[in-house]
């Protein structure tokens, strides 16, 4: 590709040599430089690679995209270099510009998709994964990428984050459309969209599933309004935007959409129905741009009602009635209120995509999404459930919701993890302490604390609450403990690690899956009453 092609429809200024300059790769990490790439000069929290320009061009690169112009020194030697002439090209922003360029250097594989991105402090892995399996139940072929890693066919890649760097995305995208993927769907990070990983790509479908407070701090986000105005940058990024009118910061996360109206100009109208923050958008012209609303509370485009929690030995779930713009009965084989929302999500975009309404209802009433609210057994004995929820606001989220269920107890198995805020241990242990009948408190990823360290800052907030609770630091025998002891009727909760394969101690990842370990223990716990003759009751 040629440079100028890659930073089409950005502001950029040539340093040096011509920005018709061809090149045939695009890299970002100065280890990775060879002959016929350029190098995108990223400045970082801790690293500068524009301090790596000299031994990147040591190694034959010869075209640089910078976010600064380099040192006096630096530039005399680009202008002095042997080997060839060289292109310096300055930009506003450097992590834009290698989104672009990244696309551009994969061939622009998200326009070759149908491009669904779910952006929210929760539900957004288990929304994704609703929306996957309805797309799937279908017969469509779809690629996903977020938390658990990217899904493509039958292999999982893991990702080191939620939403990856821009040139892996688009790697991943070009790989799906190989493997003739006609959908993607991928989870929309703040850091994502802070980082500028997804400037470039056109969503055709942008869903905001809710916010709160969660990521503030160093390295994350400098207060929650900086947290909100990248999360709601989504709503820039769609054709069809989504939001759950239901959040108490519905308001400001319009704007975004207001926003968004603004920049088309007379071509955008309002559509009769209210006030701006109430009502559905789109654009007059030619229909490129609309955003609707989905409820259980608020008068919204796409509304559940009849809300029922089931709970019986073989289903542990809830049945639902969609109305507004799209009607529909669902059963979804996860509990909670909360998974409503996630599941009128997936059912509201889908809705746009002109699916049979009984593969929708097959999908939903079959899911399966590793470690989000996954009932791993369920018996007469116990319900076994697994959920990554590791800090205060989804803890209380699960520990309310399973209370609807009205278990005999609610036992909920969890730690904290090593070298992140105490605050997180003293905030979870209130709400166990409030919420569950027993605590089984145990070993999450340490890192470099000891357990035994993590599980006082713990009990110490669960001793006020005035709950009942147990150590067992070892966590494979917390959840033995759990089952074992387990009165019918009880709910178990194993929370924090949800889809983690490996606990992290002293810098060490161990293998390490809850699902695994409770059907382990429920196959030792069968194989026993069989050998004593007893029927399994």
């Amino acid at each position: 590709m040629k440079i100028a092609e890659g930073l089409a429809g950005l502001n950029y200024q040539v340093l040096l040599g011509d920005d018709s300059v061809e090149v045939s790769e695009v890299i970002y990490d100065s280890r990775k430089a060879e002959p016929g790439a350029v190098f995108v000069c990223i400045m970082g929290t801790k690293i500068d690679s524009h301090d790596f320009i000299p031994q990147v061009l040591e190694k034959g690169t010869r075209v640089f995209v910078v976010e600064k112009e380099p040192d006096a020194g630096t530039m005399a030697l680009l202008r002095d270099a042997q080997a060839g002439p060289v292109t310096v090209i300055r930009v506003e922003n450097a992590r834009s510009a290698l989104a672009h360029l990244s696309a551009a250097r994969f061939g622009y594989p998200a326009r070759k998709m149908t491009c669904i991105g779910v952006t929210g402090t929760k539900g957004k892995t288990t929304t994704t994964y609703m929306i996957k399996a309805i797309l799937e139940a279908a017969g469509k072929k779809v690629g996903l990428i977020g938390t658990a890693g990217a899904v493509i066919g039958e292999h999982t890649y893991p990702t080191a984050n939620t939403t990856p760097e821009s040139y892996e995305l688009h790697r991943y995208f070009a790989q799906m459309v190989k493997e003739g993927c006609e959908y993607m769907i991928m989870e929309v990070s703040s850091q994502g969209l802070k980082m500028h990983r997804v400037d470039g790509i056109e969503f055709d479908y942008g869903l905001f599933t809710n916010i709160s407070n969660d990521h503030i701090g160093p390295n994350e986000h400098a207060s929650f309004e900086e947290y909100l105005y990248y999360k709601s940058k989504l709503l820039n990024l769609c054709r069809v935007g989504l939001i759950n009118r239901d959040d108490e910061h519905y308001a400001e996360i319009v704007k975004q959409v207001e926003e968004t109206m603004a920049a088309y100009g007379e071509a955008a109208k309002l559509l009769p129905g209210g006030a701006a923050a109430d009502a559905a958008f789109e654009i007059a012209a030619d229909g490129k741009y609309a955003c609707y609303t989905y409820a259980l509370d608020n008068k919204a485009d796409f509304m559940a009602d009849d809300i029922r929690y089931v709970s019986e030995p073989d289903f542990v779930g809830l049945d639902f009635k969609v109305s507004g713009k799209y009607d529909l009965e669902v059963r979804v084989n996860i509990p909670g209120r909360f998974n409503v929302y996630n599941a009128l999500a997936a059912v509201s975009v889908c809705s746009f995509l002109d699916l049979p309404k009984e593969k929708i209802c097959h999908a939903l009433e079959h899911l399966y999404v590793n470690g989000r609210m996954e009932i791993v057994h369920t018996s007469e004995r116990c319900t076994v459930i697994v959920d990554y929820a590791h800090n205060a606001v989804s803890m209380e989220s699960l520990l309310l919701t399973l209370r609807d269920y009205h278990p005999k107890r609610l036992v909920c198995v969890f730690g904290c993890g090593g070298n992140r805020s105490k605050d997180r241990r003293y905030s979870m242990g209130e709400i166990g302490g409030r919420l569950a009948d027993l605590c089984i408190l145990t070993a999450d990823n340490s890192r470099f604390e000891k357990v035994e360290d993590i599980l006082t800052d713990i009990r110490g907030s669960i001793e006020k609450t005035g709950g009942a609770f147990v150590e067992i630091p070892d966590r494979r025998e917390a959840i033995e403990y759990s089952i074992v002891n387990a009165q019918p009727g009880d709910m178990i909760a194993v929370i924090g690690k949800g889809h983690e394969d490996y606990q992290e101690i002293n810098g060490v990842r161990y293998p390490f899956l809850d699902r695994q370990v409770i059907e382990e223990v429920v196959a030792k716990l069968e194989g026993g009453k069989e050998n004593a003759g007893l029927d399994g009751k």
